[in-house]
């Protein structure tokens, strides 16, 4: 009974052992296949030389196998590993990669904006410009038309001077004021 405890025992740990192999595929690596070669000449070594006892060829044996078994649960971790590590440096790398796009998305984003907001400014410059032109000039016609009301009206004054001047002279008599610092004088 002991025995088959063992062998049991023995079947049990090799079931989980494929299962972990299972489970993660490692990818083919040149120096395993070097040192796999390497292990199966010694276990080969180790089954040729029938001189030996048979408990300890077995021991050696167990012994090999069990070497190869940890290089390979070795050699799967380091393909894992390795494998993970590049996923997770090829996620790091597109994610690089889309915050850089983001990135220049924003920045053409805002130039965009920006120049529209210029265009904007530049078009309600022209706009004031054009209305401070147009206010600028209507300020100049009231003045022109201000200063051609003041010379018609000093020209009506002067005809209303010369006609009164006329009239004095026809008639012969002076005027009873005397505009100016004068005053009025009673001839």
């Amino acid at each position: 009974m002991g025995a088959e405890k063992a062998k049991k025992d023995t079947s049990e740990v090799a079931a989980e052992d494929q299962a972990q192999e299972k489970s993660v595929i490692p990818l083919p690596d040149p120096v395993d296949k070097v040192s796999r070669s390497k292990t199966s000449a010694i276990v080969e070594k180790a089954t040729d030389n029938p001189n030996e006892k048979n408990s300890g060829a077995t021991a050696d044996r167990d012994s090999v196998l069990a070497a190869i078994e940890t290089e390979k649960r070795l050699a799967l971790i380091k393909a894992w590993e390795e494998s993970e590590k590049s996923k997770a440096e090829n996620r790091a790398h597109k994610m690089q990669s889309a915050t850089g796009t983001w990135e220049n998305s924003m920045k053409a984003s805002a130039e965009a904006q920006l120049k529209k907001m210029e265009e904007k400014l530049e078009k309600k410059k022209a706009e004031y410009g054009e209305r401070m032109k147009n206010k600028i000039a209507e300020i100049h016609k009231a003045t022109e038309e201000k200063r051609a009301m003041i010379e018609a009206k000093r020209r009506e004054n002067l005809l209303k001077i010369e006609e009164a001047a006329t009239k004095y002279r026809s008639s012969g008599t002076a005027p009873k004021k005397l505009h100016g610092c004068l005053g009025s004088f009673d001839f």
